[in-house]
């Protein structure tokens, strides 16, 4: 007799990652092979980032069951937020439920949580920060996050109040991170087959009450936004938002690859975008290459705004002498003469 239908899910989604992980391993490793003095590389480490929740706890344990029929070693991280009581204590509860499922190394970072951005972004950051310090600490190949479908759909309908753009309503990345280093298997998978698998495994997890806590706008959307527009519109809602986040992310990277062709051929000799040439391009494709100018200049991405573009936009499209404008990171936008400088102010 067979696992569990969610087991099985949750194994098969882990199983088709690691595979993906161990072919490109395979490519490094056979272009390694024509250079001096090579040595064979170790197998691939492959982390999984824990918080004791049952989607990570899920993925921990799919991942200790495949890695080793692969040949691949596994390993996990937890990061204590220190945004509870005890959190010290439930970070060292995961450390041992991932070691008594066989991942090695096993970490347990504990970090300082800002306020840059509002709460949930300056978690989210400093978690990020945490994970790429040990992967990097560990010499790890990918880490791997519990995001699910549910999670997806979230994302989505949060970008869609923002006024985002189709790149933030394309939600998140199957690939991620520097050089492709976060993984995310079950955005096919919804969240009740994660809890189901942990139950049905007698998995021990940890619900966070910050979860279900009214003043986090995620949560919000969870326990009463979501359940509202199922009861409006049927069920199959989450389902369609992540195919709207999949088709958006398809229509986004096409967009991002037009942009990046026609950068070159919008700048004069010296470097300068010229204003007549970017009027000319489609909306979509102009306002991805001021995006990338602003960027480049030393405007923090994730503090430039839609409404900022818009405004450099302005400069291009509606130009009646006016003056400068004032973006994130001391980063200034202006006409010269028929072209539009970017640059620290």
């Amino acid at each position: 007799m067979g696992p569990h239908p969610a087991v099985a899910a949750i194994r098969l989604a882990v199983r088709r990652v690691l595979h993906d992980l161990l072919t490109e391993h395979h490519s490094t490793t056979a272009a390694l092979q024509h250079a001096p003095s090579h040595e064979p590389p170790p197998p691939p480490l492959v982390l999984v980032a824990c918080s004791g929740g049952a989607d990570s706890m899920a993925l921990a344990s799919a991942l200790a069951f495949e890695s080793p029929k692969l040949g691949i070693r596994a390993g996990g991280v937890t990061v204590d937020h220190g945004l509870q009581p005890g959190s010290d204590a439930r970070a060292a509860e995961v450390v041992q439920r991932l070691r008594e499922l066989g991942l090695d190394p096993v970490d347990s970072v504990a970090v300082t949580v800002g306020r840059s951005g509002g709460p949930e972004a300056a978690a989210r950051d400093a978690r990020y920060t945490a994970l790429d310090t040990a992967a990097e600490r560990h010499g790890a190949t990918a880490v791997l996050l519990g995001h699910t479908r549910d999670d997806q759909a979230e994302t989505v309908l949060l970008g869609l109040a923002r006024g985002s753009g189709i790149r933030s309503l394309s939600g998140m990345a199957a690939v991620s991170g520097a050089g492709g280093r976060y993984r995310r298997p079950f955005l096919e998978l919804d969240r009740q087959t994660a809890r189901k698998a942990c139950m049905v495994q007698s998995l021990p997890v940890w619900d966070d009450p910050h979860n279900a806590d009214p003043a986090y706008t995620r949560s919000r959307l969870r326990h009463e936004g979501l359940p509202a527009l199922e009861k409006a519109l049927g069920k199959g809602v989450v389902e369609a938002l992540a195919r709207t986040a999949q088709l958006s992310r398809d229509d986004a990277d096409a967009l991002d690859g037009w942009a990046g062709r026609a950068e070159a051929t919008v700048r004069d000799a010296t470097g300068l975008l010229e204003c007549a040439k970017l009027y000319a391009l489609p909306p979509a494709v102009r306002r991805r290459i001021l995006r990338r100018a602003a960027i480049a200049a030393g405007a923090p991405a994730g503090s430039l705004f839609a409404r900022h573009i818009e405004e450099v936009d302005r400069l291009i499209t509606g130009w009646r002498g006016q003056g400068a404008i004032n973006l994130p990171g001391k980063v200034v936008a202006q006409r010269q003469g028929g072209r539009l400088v970017i640059r620290q102010g």
